[in-house]
């Protein structure tokens, strides 16, 4: 059991623990947690949703009412007596809403109130949906919470959880937008919303100042709220239609998920948090490994996970930047009854990996302590195609994957492969603004980049503008092709400044990459002090998609691949040997690279 007298790590993984069916008393509470910390989890997320594939959702307290808040402050006491940790879901059920928004702080579309709706929420009928648009809305909507969470933000701080966006964002609206619009780009925009889907550049405007916005108003603003209560915010932005990157930097702790979104869609978050120096990076893992409900052999599969896929899974997440697991998740389980939640992987005594749980949650916290150690280190900044993304609308019916709709989720987000070996990361405006370049080094924040790269048909004016202003000052800039502006109204001098950019530039990457060899495995590094730090997940993770095969983790033969490692002027060759599943650690001043089978407690 976790010994409660030392201060609690970042590193042993949580779990979501679904409040779904009742009856909740203190007995059962206690019992699931002691459950946990035998088990090796580091601490739970407390969510709330209204069970409706359940034909008897129990005895539940009211929303927010004086038993809730009795139960979910009991929840933290004992965490805190444990040494877990003890997060909450900002609400019940996502996007943020409740009934106690009116119309005025509810969510807007051109044509009036949004038709949106809260359904699974643990009050009753339909509740209006926030307005993520403005910071007023958020407020309002947040006093009733942090009214009803005050005695269990006492003790041991928590991080408040907001959930992936999942808002209609179709013609979404605030007060003073058409005003705002017109002052920023020089036009009038109500005689383009009938045609605005027909009209990609003036689109294009429109959801950059939705994107804007919705960082302000709504993330920001979160944090800042999170921060007034003694709390941290750890929040999954995708699923905004903003500049990821951009709204990953306003959060304490950047979430991502998987394998709904693909395990290299992780590196956004992980990216954000290397330039801005967040320490831990997590993802909300396993959610309908096989499949969503319904899915293929999803039903079939449901509750018979095995603990070699979970494992090869949360490999793929840490190489790609990832440093803390979120299990998704366990329900809330009343005694003598069996709770089950339909789009998890379950997690509880009766699991079907339960005998492996201890193992893969010593494994997991060892592997998220190496890489949360040190700090992030990357040789070359690839601009995120943001600008493609808001220009073009939906995914291709053949390319969705449940949930998935538009193309500036990024889903599919990928650094080129001629960029394997130079540990990339994504940049966007946000970091191009701040950098300087030193010793030909470009500097932003927390990371020192050898070269920029881009390789986009559409790129902003502002963002050209820095590229410039860069190349002047003598970045390495890897320019792959002619861009184009979009945007309704054109800037003059794009094509003579983009000429200009590109005599400063190159076609080709001309560094030593700090990673040499064939077929690299997924891969993430950490300089600490002088070393690098490179974790390997298994060369199979690179070919997870989803739905992931059943047993795909299941990996009979011996892998090897041989890389050489240039770092510090030394260029120094070593034989990786996968043995079945595992990963591998290398640390450049150790004489071998370190096999996570070998590690005590380890799955192989």
């Amino acid at each position: 059991m976790n010994d409660p007298s030392k201060p609690r790590d970042r590193f042993r993984p949580i779990t979501r623990w679904w409040w779904l069916a009742g009856p909740f008393c203190e007995t059962d509470i206690r019992r699931q947690l002691e459950w946990l910390c035998a088990n090796g989890f580091g601490g739970v997320e407390l969510a709330w949703l209204y069970p409706g594939w359940l034909d008897d959702p129990g005895e539940r307290p009211q929303w927010l009412g004086p038993e809730w808040q009795s139960l979910v402050a009991f929840t933290k006491s004992q965490c805190d007596a444990l040494g877990l940790a003890c997060d909450f879901t900002f609400g019940s059920c996502w996007p943020f809403g409740g009934s106690h928004l009116t119309p005025a702080h509810a969510a807007q579309t051109f044509d009036g109130l949004s038709r949106q709706r809260l359904r699974c929420s643990w009050e009753r009928g339909e509740q209006l949906v926030l307005n993520h648009l403005s910071h007023e809305a958020l407020a309002v909507y947040a006093r009733p919470l942090f009214a009803a969470l005050r005695p269990a933000l006492e003790g041991w701080p928590s991080a408040l959880f907001c959930d992936s966006l999942e808002l209609e964002t179709e013609r979404l609206s605030f007060s003073g937008l058409f005003r705002e619009f017109e002052q920023r780009f020089g036009y009038a925009l109500p005689h383009h919303i009938s045609k605005l889907n027909r009209s990609p550049h003036v689109r294009y405007d429109y959801r950059k100042l939705i994107a804007d916005t919705m960082v302000r108003e709504f993330y920001e603003a979160f944090t800042a709220l999170c921060h007034a209560h003694g709390a941290l915010s750890r929040v999954q932005c995708h699923g905004s239609p903003t500049d990821l990157l951009a709204a990953y930097t306003t959060v304490d702790i950047p979430e991502s998920e998987s394998l709904l979104f693909p395990p290299a869609f992780s590196r956004i978050a992980a990216s954000a948090a290397a330039w801005t120096g967040k320490p831990v990076v997590t993802a909300e893992a396993f959610t309908c490994l096989y499949g969503f409900p319904g899915d293929g052999d999803a039903n079939r599969l449901w509750k018979r996970e095995d603990a070699r896929d979970i494992r090869l899974l949360a490999d793929a997440l840490f190489a790609s930047g990832v440093n803390r697991i979120v299990w998704h998740g366990m329900p809330y389980q009343p005694a003598g009854r069996s709770v089950e939640f339909y789009a998890s992987v379950h997690v509880g005594p009766d699991s079907a990996f339960a005998q492996d749980l201890p193992a893969l949650n010593h494994y997991f916290a060892q592997m998220s302590e190496q890489l949360q150690s040190g700090r992030a280190f990357a040789q070359i900044g690839v601009y995120l195609p943001n600008e493609e993304a808001l220009m073009l609308h939906r995914i291709p019916e053949s390319e969705r994957t449940p949930g998935a709709n538009y193309i500036w989720e990024m889903r599919h987000a990928a650094v080129p492969a001629e960029l394997d070996g130079f540990a990339p990361v994504w940049i966007s405006l946000p970091f191009l603004r701040e950098a300087r370049v030193e010793n030909g080094c470009v500097h932003s924040r927390e990371l020192a980049l050898e070269a920029l790269y881009i390789d986009c048909k559409w790129l902003d004016y502002a963002a050209l503008v820095e590229f410039a202003r860069l190349a002047e000052a003598g970045a390495r800039i890897i320019w792959k092709r002619q861009c184009r502006e979009p945007g309704h109204r054109k800037h003059r001098d794009y094509k003579r400044v983009q000429a200009h950019v590109r005599q400063h530039a190159e076609n080709a990457v001309n560094l030593k990459p700090v990673l040499a060899g064939d077929d690299l495995p997924p891969y993430w590094t950490r300089r600490i002090g002088d070393d690098l730090l490179i974790f390997f997940a298994h060369p199979r993770a690179k070919q997870i998609r989803y739905p992931m095969p059943y047993r795909f983790g299941a990996i009979d033969e011996v892998f090897e691949r041989t890389v050489v490692v240039n770092w510090r002027g030394t260029s120094t060759p070593y034989t990786l040997r996968f043995e079945s599943g595992e990963s591998i650690l290398l640390r450049t001043n150790a004489p071998k690279a370190v096999g996570s089978s070998s590690v005590p407690g380890a799955i192989r």
